[in-house]
């Protein structure tokens, strides 16, 4: 049976990282893999997580199962986080949230409960949008389309384009809304804009699905989640899929949850075991480790303190290096106009150069980075802006 099988194709990405390990030169730069970087390159663990696992290793006289849906505590504490205590209060039993094994996880589950809840139902994605989504969320059956959303020419979000789009999806069907710095993009929607999408939405009758996966990356905790709460007070139903892989740095525990907005008590009752049942039957218990360490950090005030100035020192820095880098390739006379990395948000933006510059940037000058030329910003340091900066100045002056 196994000799029929057929290879599939490397991951670009992590294909990407195994080229970068190898390669020997001296000022080689990984701008491929997603994850947050220190200035020194490294990944570092963050102080409050730090100091919440040696409380946990400590304290914890168990390693018993935890069930299903996961730590109630931490379910509540990233309930709150998203979305604040007073509409956590006036939603009431209309809000189920449950932990699952990262954002990836949450993903899985809330497809598994979308083709449960509509098995003919669409999911219209951003064009571009996260690799993985269609991979995570179509193995579950579901099919897919996309709206217009980032020009690549203009570097904005194409709004009236993406608008005029979701004015024509029917009711059943859902539209997958990046929470806040968009992926791969780093072009985010304005406050008025969210105002029209949850206005169209609720025209249309089509149901929202959010992808938050760097809340407290882009502007801040609370900012980051403005469309996110907007849309949780206004529609009658809504799903949220949230991670702590970024903002926690728990990226290698898988931490992460599935929130649930219904139209009324009932509904949110039944959709919970549904969502459990899914669970159940996907890995049967969620890693428990990085939910209690959120858990808390979340429900101790001087951790929670600690983890807020962390986070922003991250927040700052990755602001901080698009407006460096901007600056630096002002000062380099390269005649392309680059000012849209400063103005967007989170570890992502596209540098637009095209398929043989990036060739010519990783096999000359040991730069790396994807096909569709998207960086992580938070790669760039002191030690090796400036040769980012004088390569890429040289690859387009050819």
């Amino acid at each position: 049976m196994f000799q029929s099988l057929q290879a599939l194709p490397p991951d670009p990405i992590l294909g990407l990282t195994v080229a970068f390990k190898a390669d020997s030169n001296p000022n080689k730069i990984d701008l491929g893999m997603g994850v947050y970087k220190d200035e020194l390159g490294n990944t570092p663990i963050m102080k409050a997580v730090k100091q919440a696992e040696k409380i946990i290793l400590q304290s914890q006289d168990s390693k018993t199962y935890v069930g299903p849906t996961g730590s109630a505590d931490y379910n509540e504490a990233i309930a709150k986080l998203i979305l604040g205590q007073n509409l956590l209060k006036g939603l009431g039993k209309r809000r189920v949230t449950m932990q699952t094994p990262g954002g990836c996880g949450g993903l899985r589950l809330a497809a598994e409960f979308i083709s449960k809840a509509n098995s003919e139902a669409t999911v219209w994605v951003s064009d571009p949008t996260w690799a993985n989504h269609k991979p995570l969320i179509g193995s579950a059956g579901l099919k897919f389309k996309s709206y217009p959303y980032y020009d690549h020419e203009s570097h904005n979000v194409k709004f009236d384009n993406m608008l005029e789009t979701l004015q024509q999806i029917p009711q059943g069907d859902l539209v997958l809304l990046h929470g806040c710095c968009h992926n791969p993009s780093g072009a985010d929607l304005s406050p008025e804009q969210w105002t029209a999408v949850r206005d169209v939405a609720l025209e249309q009758g089509f149901n929202v699905f959010i992808d938050l996966a760097y809340q407290g990356m882009g502007a801040g905790l609370e900012e980051d989640v403005h469309g996110v709460r907007l849309l949780a007070e206004s529609l009658p139903e809504l799903i949220i899929v949230s991670s702590c892989s970024k903002n926690f740095g728990l990226y290698r525990e898988r931490t992460g949850a599935i929130t649930l907005i219904c139209n009324s008590d009932e509904t949110c009752a039944t959709a919970s075991t549904l969502l459990a049942g899914a669970a159940r039957a996907n890995y049967s218990m969620p890693p428990d480790h990085g939910a209690a360490i959120v858990e808390l950090i979340m429900n101790t005030p001087e951790l929670r303190s600690i983890w807020d100035e962390e986070l922003r020192e991250i927040r700052d820095r990755i602001n901080k290096l698009r407006s460096q880098f901007v600056q630096k390739l002002k000062d380099a006379k390269i005649a392309r106009d680059f000012s849209f990395i400063e103005n967007e948000k989170g570890m992502f933006s596209f540098l637009g150069v095209n398929a043989h510059q990036i060739k010519t940037l990783i096999e000359k000058y040991s730069i790396y980075l994807v096909n569709s030329s998207r960086i992580n910003v938070a790669s760039i340091n002191d030690s090796n802006i400036d040769y980012l900066t004088s390569s890429l100045a040289e690859v387009l002056a050819e």
